[in-house]
C-alpha cells in the first residue's frame, strides 16, 4: 500500500503548475527589483502663495547611504492635470558637490477661489541601488482676483478712467509764432523783391518803360503814344529802327521774331500817319482804331521771357 499512496502523490505533484507551487509557497522571498525602493531626499517647493503662470520645484537628492546614485530614466515633460504640467527635468550640482534631479511643475489655470492641489507622486529607477520614492506634496494656488471687489478706499469694482495728462503745449505754441513770423518775414522780403525788380525793369527795359507810359496816355492814338513806341524800339535796338531796318532789329533781338507781322504792320501804319496823314482818305477812326496798346503789352511781354 505504501508504494500505491507514493505513486499517487507523486502523479498529484506532477499535475500542479511549476509557477503555482511557487506563489502558494509563502517563503518564497521577493525579487530585489519589486522589493528595493527607499524614500528619497527631497526639498521640496512652498505649500502656498501659487498663481498662475508659478514654477514649483522639487530636488531630489541623488545619494543613497551617502553613495552616489544614477538615476535611470528622468521623468519627462507632460501634461499632469487639470492644474499642472510637468517640465523637462534636469541634474544640478550645488557648492558641496552633491548633485540633485530637479523636477519642474507649471501651474497652467487658476481656480475661482483659493484651492488646494498635489504634486504627484514619482518613483525613479536607478541603475544601481534602490528606486527613489517621491510622495505627493499638497500646495494651494490662488485666483487672479478676487470674486468680489472690497468696496472699501480706492478697492472698488471699477476704477475710474485714468485721466490724461495735458501735454505742455507753451513751447509748441512759441515755435509755431516764431515759424509764421519767419514766413511773414520771408514774404514780405519777396514782395518787396518783386516789386523793385519790377521797378527796376520798368525803368531799364526799353518795352516796360514804354508800356508804363502808355498806361498814363489817355489817347492812346496821340502822336505822343506812337513817339513811346518808336523810343522803345530804338533803345532795343541801340539806334533809330525804321521799317527799312526792322530785319536787322530782329536779327538783333530773336525773342521778338515771333512779332514781326504786327511789328511790320506798325511801321506801314507810322509811316501813313507821320508822312502820309494829309494825302491819306482812311477816317480817322481807323487811325484810332490801331491796338497799339496791344502790340506794346506783347513786346514788353516777349521782353520779360527773354529777361528771365
Amino acid at each position: 500500500m505504501s508504494l500505491v499512496h507514493a505513486a499517487v502523490l507523486a502523479l498529484v505533484l506532477a499535475a500542479v503548475p511549476a509557477g503555482s507551487a511557487r506563489a502558494a509557497d509563502p517563503a518564497t522571498p521577493a525579487t530585489p527589483a519589486a522589493a528595493a525602493t527607499t524614500a528619497a531626499t527631497i526639498e521640496q517647493p512652498r505649500s502656498f502663495g501659487h498663481v498662475l503662470g508659478d514654477v514649483l520645484t522639487q530636488r531630489v537628492l541623488l545619494e543613497h547611504q551617502g553613495r552616489p546614485i544614477e538615476p535611470g530614466a528622468l521623468p519627462t515633460a507632460a501634461r499632469i492635470d487639470l492644474w499642472l504640467e510637468r517640465r523637462p527635468s534636469r541634474i544640478e550640482t550645488d557648492a558641496q558637490g552633491k548633485r540633485w534631479l530637479a523636477v519642474e511643475y507649471q501651474v497652467i489655470n487658476a481656480p475661482r477661489a483659493l484651492a488646494a492641489i498635489s504634486l504627484p507622486a514619482l518613483t525613479i529607477a536607478t541603475h544601481s541601488g534602490p528606486a527613489l520614492a517621491l510622495p505627493a506634496w499638497p500646495v494651494s494656488i490662488g485666483p487672479l482676483a478676487p470674486a468680489e471687489a472690497f468696496g472699501q478706499g480706492d478697492l472698488q469694482p471699477l476704477r475710474p478712467d485714468r485721466p490724461v495728462a495735458a501735454l505742455a503745449t507753451y513751447p509748441i505754441e512759441q515755435h509755431l509764432k516764431f515759424s509764421l513770423l519767419a514766413l511773414l518775414a520771408v514774404l514780405l522780403a519777396w514782395l518787396a523783391w518783386w516789386a523793385w525788380r519790377n521797378m527796376r525793369e520798368a525803368q531799364q527795359l526799353p518795352f516796360a518803360h514804354a508800356w508804363r507810359e502808355l498806361k498814363r496816355i489817355d489817347d492812346p492814338a496821340s502822336p505822343e503814344a506812337w513817339r513811346v513806341l518808336h523810343r522803345a524800339l530804338n533803345r532795343s535796338a541801340g539806334r533809330v529802327v525804321h521799317g527799312a531796318s526792322l530785319p536787322q532789329l530782329l536779327a538783333d533781338a530773336p525773342y521778338l521774331r515771333p512779332l514781326q507781322p504786327r511789328l511790320e504792320d506798325f511801321y506801314r501804319e507810322s509811316t501813313r500817319r507821320f508822312f502820309f496823314a494829309e494825302s491819306t482818305a482812311a477816317p480817322a477812326e481807323a487811325q484810332a482804331a490801331y491796338p497799339l496798346k496791344p502790340l506794346c503789352r506783347a513786346l514788353r511781354n516777349a521782353e520779360k521771357r527773354h529777361r528771365h
